[in-house]
């Protein structure tokens, strides 16, 4: 069921005789305070009146029978200092009790008649008919398809200070794309996350198809195809709640709302201030985190606003730091060697004729200079080994500034407008691999010895030793403003209409980079260019030949001058309009009808410079790209049957429709439908189920992304394959299809006292999904049999074939050298990891979520649990290719994942200890790896005579459990995209509202 917060507007309250309407059924479920009073106001039709602090954190007991309204909120009200004062026939304020009456003569405890007109009622939240995510109608309180909410008090509870932190967390949510710790770990298969941002994966999907608004609104896309949102940057002071909504919804929403929607909304205003300030760290020692919020506010009669400001900052985390990602050798940790020939000291290479690759042949000794080396000190059938992760990080260090502030203000008493304004800069640094290369070098470099008396060397070095810590750098800088307005149309029907502009804007600046034009140069490969100030008679010549750091600081600073910068920018503007309210009377309910229509542009701009090669940097490949998307929309729900027309075994009956057709000026057209229903055999047990058509239309960037060819070393038959990756967009592209249902049972207090359970089963079947099959899984690449048709397995340096198709593609100025260059005689591979649009994704699987309160231990408890089991998780790459599961298989989401709470609250003291859980999977190689349990534990205080003030204190992970043992081919001993490489996180917050 989705509980769902208030929202703050703002009314004008006259005093009358009035007290609450007759009895009738109702049925609250146990659990936030604030979302309980949501719920009672929905029921009873009543206006609740109250500050956001004042229910923040508060729980409150299941409410359930036949009773008035003010009976029922007493119920709700009974364990808490809070009291109820009725200010007009329709309208209850809440105040702390012994708090100062709302104005002298106002109002009298529910219902008793005032005799002094009042002035107005200062401002507070009022819980009134509200649209949920999910629906475009207001005042649903129930829906078919499932929703999950957090408020608050649950955002505190979860130990984390950001709301990206807290969302991660979520059981359906997948770490595997758009998440900062997935990227320098190879466990990242999109490898379009080059800002370190912090995106959302429902189901595993991909995050470009899980819509996140804010405040119900789009936000502009982040990362390298601009194709999914970032949320590090959205203010945690701001947020008054999330809404995740596990189901397919382009109906409603449009492109991209296949794997569910995430709807942030902020708060719209504040009565007076509110200040925190939170520090963390490791109990290792790393990262360390701070972080500090400031909000201020206003509410008057009409209207309010709300400014706030968040600043954070987190230091890095070192691959070194941690005993699973210290090496790329985890035979000691019971996997195998992933440590690669690329090292210091270098290997010389020879042709093996059986597979007509480069392998090492002789190792060049350690503990030497490079000067008078002779052939016989050269170590024939040895290998020296390099660290592909060496100096690197596996955290990046991130610092950020949020600021938001909201406007509302009434026009007379039918018209409400408003308006915000959003920034955020997050500054990014991380540690990179140190470049690697395999080159030649002729007898014109005056350390050149050859072991078998040949012309040329061919030599695989790693340059970790010689030149200093690559690093990538950024920003990623954000803006969003939107202007809308209400207008009350009679006959409670409501027109909606607002305009949207959103930008995100990454920046990324990677220095320390070998350029390979230099290095040549340098070697005395090639003659000094006039280009460059270096000179080798002057400067000295690259010695590759060293077992120790050798080469003057002129030579390495010439070649290690490399860098890439890369900027790009993606915008959306859109303009709604829309309109919702009911047609005519049903025996269960009114009828009620949504329309609307959007027209939106979206645009994406990307360019850069690149001085890994050439004597003077390139601009690279610029990309500006836009079109118009507009759309129309409508939905309808009707009750047939309610609790005021029940029969037996048919307490309610409910049906929901829903579509949306969508023209995109590229490449064409598109309509999505949803059904569905509700059905309540008897009060306290209700069955829901759903189904429509979504879709996701291709990003800018897939359609027309430059071609750019890559360097990489890929696992194949224990050893490591120098291959070539093509990546590059597909005009071509079709937009993907899905068809997504969901069946579910809930059962509230009515039927179990104090508890509260739902199971859903859910099942989304993509077609024609856009995707890269070998990227994503590019560590597998060369070994899958599923991807052997993105796959061509050569040997130029004994087929002409070959040697004439690779050195082609090297000499395309598509090709990149940021990764070191090498000769066509060094590749084994050429691998298309361009977008097509593949076979299909299955994915189904049963979401649990449960909660029981009850008064035991002198206090109050409350016991929650939710989980995710995904049952299927069926992939098929071509039309032709067979179907793969890919459920628990690392790289790939859990089968199941859960997480379990206890609270105990007294007054103003709170304990909560939680369990994190993920069952044992697999590598793609059938190894089990272990299940994963960690405990967090919060302890909170909220000292009464330090009014507004609360101090809470979180560990995660108390046990400082370490993430279990994967053979990663990627050389890390742990799977980044399942498990969390920090340990033990301790942190403390302090709040206070002013």
């Amino acid at each position: 069921m989705a509980l769902v917060a208030s929202a703050a507007c703002l009314l004008a309250a006259p005093c009358a005789q009035g007290a609450s309407a007759p009895p009738r059924d109702i049925s609250i479920p146990g659990g936030s305070l604030d979302a309980a009073l949501l719920r009672l106001a929905q029921e009873s039709g009543e206006q609740l009146l109250y500050s956001p602090e004042l229910v923040a954190g508060r729980r409150a007991p299941p409410v359930q029978g036949r009773l008035t309204s003010d009976q029922a909120l007493a119920a709700l009200l009974a364990q808490s200092d809070i009291e109820a004062e009725r200010a007009g026939p329709k309208v209850v304020v809440l105040k702390r009790r012994g708090a100062a009456a709302i104005a002298p003569g106002e109002t009298r405890p529910f219902g008793e008649a005032a005799q002094v007109e009042p002035p107005s009622v200062p401002r507070a939240s009022v819980v009134e008919a509200l649209t949920v995510t999910g629906t475009h109608l207001r005042g649903v309180t129930d829906q078919p398809s499932p929703v999950l909410a957090l408020d608050r008090g649950d955002l505190d509870r979860s130990g984390y200070e950001t709301v990206a932190g807290a969302l991660a967390a979520l059981p359906q949510n997948f770490g595997g794309a758009a998440a900062e710790g997935a990227i320098n770990t190879g466990a990242d298969r999109s490898g379009n996350n080059t800002s370190y941002a912090s995106g959302l994966d429902l189901r595993g999907l991909g995050a470009n198809a899980t819509l996140i608004l804010l405040n119900g609104r789009r936000m502009a896309g982040a990362g390298a195809k601009g194709d999914f949102v970032d949320i590090s940057t959205l203010p945690s002071i701001a947020v008054q709640r999330v809404e995740v909504l596990l189901d397919g919804a382009s109906a409603i929403y449009g492109s991209d709302a296949v794997g569910g929607v995430v709807n942030v909304l902020l708060r719209r205003d504040l009565q007076g201030a509110e200040t925190r300030i939170s520090g963390g760290e490791s109990t290792h020692g790393s990262p360390g985190e701070a972080q500090f919020s400031q909000a201020f506010g206003r509410r008057w009669s009409t209207g309010g606003f709300f400014l706030g400001y968040e600043y954070r900052t987190r230091s890095d985390l070192l691959a070194a730091d941690r005993p699973f990602s210290a090496s790329a050798d985890l035979r000691p940790l019971g996997g195998t060697d992933h440590r690669t020939f690329f090292a210091h000291p270098g290997n010389v290479l020879r042709l093996d004729p059986a597979t007509g690759t480069q392998v090492v042949g002789w190792a060049i000794p350690a503990g030497q200079d490079g000067r008078g080396l002779t052939p016989s000190q050269l170590l024939a059938g040895a290998s020296n080994f390099g660290e592909p992760r060496e100096g690197e990080d596996i955290l990046p260090e991130q610092t950020s500034h949020a600021a938001y502030g909201a406007l509302h203000q009434d026009v007379g008493e039918r018209l409400e407008i408003e308006g915000d304004l959003r920034f955020g800069r997050r500054r990014f640094s991380t540690l990179i691999a140190a470049p690697t290369s395999t080159f030649t070098v002729t007898r014109a470099n005056p350390f050149f010895v050859s072991p078998n008396g040949g012309a040329t060397d061919s030599i695989a070095y790693s340059f970790a030793s010689d030149l200093p810590q690559p690093v990538t750098e950024g920003t990623a800088q954000s803006f969003s403003t939107s202007l809308g307005a209400r207008l009350d149309l009679g006959h409670a029907w409501r027109l909606e209409s607002y305009g949207t502009f959103a930008t995100e804007t990454d920046a990324s600046h990677s220095r320390g980079l070998l350029n390979a034009s230099s290095l040549q140069e340098a070697l005395g490969s090639v003659a000094d260019r006039p280009q460059t100030d270096f000179n080798t008679a002057r400067d000295g010549f690259f010695n590759p030949f060293a077992g120790t750091p050798s080469n003057t600081p002129a030579v390495l600073a010439f070649i290690g001058a490399g860098f890439i910068d890369t900027t790009s920018r993606d915008r959306v503007t859109s303009a709604d309009l829309q309109a919702d309210g009911p047609l005519f009377h049903l025996p269960g309910g009114d009828l009620s009808l949504a329309l609307g229509a959007q027209a939106r542009r979206e645009a994406f701009r990307e360019g850069g410079v690149n001085f890994t090669s050439g004597v003077a940097p390139s601009a690279g490949a610029k990309v500006d790209l836009s079109r118009t998307v507009t759309a129309a929309f409508a939905e309808l729900r009707a009750p047939f049957v309610s609790p005021d027309n029940a029969w037996p075994g048919l307490d309610r009956l409910e049906l929901s429709l829903a579509g949306r057709i969508e023209r995109y000026d590229d490449f064409g057209t598109t309509s999505n439908p949803k059904l569905g229903a509700l059905y309540a055999p008897l009060p306290g047990a209700l069955l829901r189920a759903s189904y429509g058509t979504s879709f996701r239309a291709p990003s800018l960037r897939e359609l027309s992304d430059a071609p750019i060819n890559s360097p990489s070393l890929l696992p194949l038959n224990g050893a490591r394959v120098l291959s070539l990756v093509q990546f590059g967009g597909n005009p071509n592209l079709r937009p993907e299809t899905a068809h997504t249902w969901s069946a579910g049972l809930e059962v509230g207090p009515e039927l179990m006292s104090g508890a509260h359970v739902s199971v859903d089963y859910f099942n989304v079947r993509f077609r024609n999904r856009i995707d890269q099959p070998a990227r994503q899984s590019l560590l597998t690449a060369l070994s899958d049999p599923a991807l052997a048709s993105f796959v061509a397995l050569i040997k130029p340096a004994t087929n002409p074939a070959d040697h004439a198709r690779i050195a082609a593609l090297l000499a395309d100025p598509a090709t990149s050298t940021a990764q070191g260059s090498f000769p066509p005689e060094s590749y084994g591979a050429i691998v298309d990891a361009r977008f097509v649009n593949t076979g299909s994704l299955q994915v189904s699987g049963i979401d649990l979520a449960a909660s029981y309160d009850t008064d035991r231990l002198n206090g109050h408890v409350r016991l929650a649990a939710t989980a995710s089991d995904l049952l299927h998780y069926e992939q098929q790459l071509t039309p032709t290719g067979s179907v793969v599961e890919r459920a628990g298989i690392a790289g790939f989401p859990a089968k199941f994942r859960a997480r379990t709470t206890a609270e105990w609250s007294k007054g103003s003291v709170s304990a909560l200890a939680g369990v994190n859980f993920i069952g044992a999977y697999k590598d793609a190689t059938g190894l089990r790896i272990g299940s994963q349990e960690t405990v967090d534990l919060q302890l909170r205080v909220a000292p009464a005579r330090f009014a507004g003030t609360s101090l809470a204190l979180s560990v995660r992970n108390l046990f400082d459990e370490k993430p279990p043992f994967y053979d990663s081919p990627a050389g890390v001993g742990y799977d980044a995209t399942n498990a969390d490489p920090i340990g033990r996180f301790v942190s403390l917050r302090l709040a206070k509202s002013w």
